[in-house]
């Protein structure tokens, strides 16, 4: 119930706070395709609970945004929905492989590392099922609701629960292992990074504008950056959420904020060795040259790894709430809230192809697996396209 009406509060809260009129999404015009894409085989884990937000925009019943993507790991594809199910597919062809009802409500996941797939729910459980056949090894509860994936290292499930915590608990059994919490603003974008592990530190963005590495062993504090600073005179305008997981490349770690910038921080320290003013709450895909990063506007920005230097600029999705980007070899992709995906060119940031998955919102990020690009819509519906070049 905390969780409801905090979700509630804040859609309420947008809305009164909000004077202007809302942007329109930018209408979709033909494209001419240099790519043949081919739906070979759909799936479904169920769907997620609808409500109303009254008085909210057109008042249309909305899906809830919980942070049930896909994730591959040997030759399977994992997914979960909203209503308890967890199931494992055959990514060549959407055979499924075994299914399991959690009778949770979900939110977050699932995360895989070997035999272990952890998924999160809304009332603040965390179940650890086996991924060869789905069978539950524990369950703990933590005490606020998890609406995103959670992190995996042969020892240690780290959490992020939206009161801003962050916790480890022992793959063996789910005992917490230690805990670790940043200020929460009073005014936060409704969600929570997924924590990643590397290099012996879990590092994770937080709602106050800020990304904490901790040590694994223990949770000190090994840096804190501060990605974005609340600025401005109204709730709104302070808004500085660092929702996308970072990205781990070698030394560097590449993360981005709401209302702030995108950094590319030294892992040691923390400290940034360039940042680009910017803004979103999706997070960033990485390329052999570029990052890649869908802004809060909706706008396909390609930046420069070494420098931060806009490389291009594709506008022509604005407003139409876009996912995280993903990189497959044939380009930039990602979907929106019409369920279209969309393929972009990598060096220019053209359209390259479109293609439709039903009309329901795609909030999660597209999964590449080699020349196949996979998407979760906001009901639990999952779509396979092929992708070839047009000769």
């Amino acid at each position: 119930m905390r969780f409801w009406a905090a979700a509630l509060a804040a859609t309420w809260l947008l809305a009164a706070c909000s004077h202007k009129q809302v942007d329109q999404p930018a209408k979709l015009a033909p494209i001419k395709s240099t790519l043949r894409v081919r739906e070979i085989w759909s799936a479904s884990v169920g769907g997620f609970h609808l409500i109303n937000f009254w008085g909210f925009g057109n008042s249309k019943t909305r899906a809830l945004l919980l942070g049930l993507r896909l994730v591959v790991q040997d030759n399977r594809l994992f997914a979960s929905g909203h209503d308890g199910e967890v199931a494992a597919f055959d990514p060549r062809n959407g055979h499924e492989l075994w299914h399991t009802d959690t009778h949770l409500p979900l939110g977050g996941g699932p995360a895989v590392l070997g035999k272990l797939l952890v998924v999160g729910a809304t009332d603040g459980q965390v179940i650890a099922l086996n991924a060869d056949n789905g069978k539950t090894l524990w369950k703990v509860r933590l005490p606020d609701a998890v609406i995103s994936s959670p992190g995996l290292s042969p020892t240690l499930v780290a959490v992020r629960t939206i009161d801003g915590a962050l916790h480890a608990l022992s793959t063996r059994d789910g005992h917490e292992l230690w805990e670790t919490q940043q200020h929460m603003p009073s005014l936060a974008l409704r969600g929570a990074a997924i924590p990643v592990i590397a290099h012996h530190m879990v590092i994770s963005g937080f709602a106050n504008g800020k990304v904490l590495a901790v040590n694994t062993t223990d949770g000190s504090q090994v840096w804190l950056a501060t990605v974005s600073q609340p600025t401005g005179r109204t709730a709104i305008e302070r808004l500085a959420d660092v929702h996308g997981a970072v990205i781990v490349s070698g030394k560097d770690v590449y993360t981005v904020g709401y209302h702030g910038t995108v950094d590319m921080l030294a892992l040691a320290s923390g400290q940034p060795w360039w940042s680009h003013k910017a803004s979103s709450f999706r997070g960033l895909a990485l390329g052999a040259h570029a990052v890649y990063v869908s802004d809060a506007d909706g706008a396909v920005v390609a930046l420069n790894r070494k420098n931060g230097a806009v490389i291009w600029r594709q506008p022509a999705l604005r407003y139409r709430a876009v996912t995280q980007p993903a990189v497959s070899p044939d380009g930039v992709v990602v979907a929106d809230y019409q369920g279209y995906v969309h393929w972009l060119n990598k060096r220019t940031g053209a359209f390259e192809a479109r293609a439709e998955t039903g009309g329901i919102r795609v909030s999660n990020p597209p999964v590449v697996i080699g020349n196949e690009v996979v998407v979760i819509n906001d009901v639990g519906h999952i779509t396979a396209f092929r992708v070839s070049p047009r000769h």
